[in-house]
């Protein structure tokens, strides 16, 4: 963490004086100063569209976990239904949220309800993906020895896969956490009267880029919030998949 805390500081003190000795505008690139002064001066304003925003974010991430881990348990019991639906689900990736955002609001108006369902699609895939291999590569001799207790198709998902099986789907939540605040940003951008997403794209077409970058930083502070409580939460429900050595965090 020291680390990576020297690095951001490297880093931003290199963005500040590339941006003093060079010719470029501060209204293309403003200065790590400029966007500083801007989350002091819009602390109000960042913090009311912060608060729709990460309601947004966290609920979108639930609804991907509870219906990307059901649709992995299903797929994962039944051959039938996975070789029915993971071609679909592969296939659905390359359709652009650009495309769909518009007429999910359309179809469920300018409420939250398309903005959770945006960033639960964007979502959907790192967990559905992750918690069915963690299923399916389940320690066979587990499984033997349950069924040689005479334990039902059920007890064994119960208490041998899917135990496996949390560690793998609270990681695939952790890279949906950093695709999903731009999932949101998208979302709001399609058609939203508040959020973060709209203040940057409102910022933008200002040329207020200071505001637009601060805004970003609020999302990038979020998203690692939010990262970090998931490695916490796994540590704290899933203490048997802990690395021996201790956390890499």
């Amino acid at each position: 963490m020291i680390w990576a805390l020297v690095l951001v500081a490297a880093l931003v003190g290199a963005w500040e004086l590339y941006v003093e000795v060079s010719d470029v505008s501060p209204i293309v690139l403003p200065p790590p100063s400029a966007v500083a002064q801007a989350l002091v001066d819009e602390r109000g304003l960042l913090w009311d569209n912060f608060t729709t925003t990460a309601t947004e974010v966290a609920g979108g991430i639930l609804l991907a976990l509870v219906a990307g881990a059901a649709l992995a348990v299903a797929m994962h019991l039944s051959d039938r239904v996975r070789q029915a639906l993971y071609p679909l689900l592969v296939a659905s990736q390359a359709v652009p949220i650009a495309v769909l955002a518009p007429l999910l609001v359309v179809w469920l108006g300018f409420s939250i309800l398309p903005k959770l369902a945006i960033i639960g699609i964007v979502c959907f895939f790192p967990v559905v993906v992750t918690t069915l291999d963690a299923l399916r590569r389940t320690d066979a001799d587990l499984v033997k020895l349950m069924r040689t207790l005479d334990a039902s198709r059920w007890q064994i998902l119960r208490w041998v896969e899917l135990p496996a099986a949390l560690p793998a789907s609270l990681s695939g939540a952790k890279l949906a956490v950093a695709v999903a605040v731009i999932a949101a940003v998208l979302a709001e951008d399609a058609g939203a009267e508040d959020g973060l997403g709209l203040m940057i794209t409102q910022a933008n077409a200002q040329f207020d880029v200071a505001v637009s970058f601060a805004a970003v930083v609020v999302l990038a502070a979020f998203a690692l919030t939010l990262f970090f409580a998931l490695h916490l939460a796994e540590r704290r429900i899933a203490p048997w998949a802990a690395r021996p050595g201790g956390s890499t965090l």
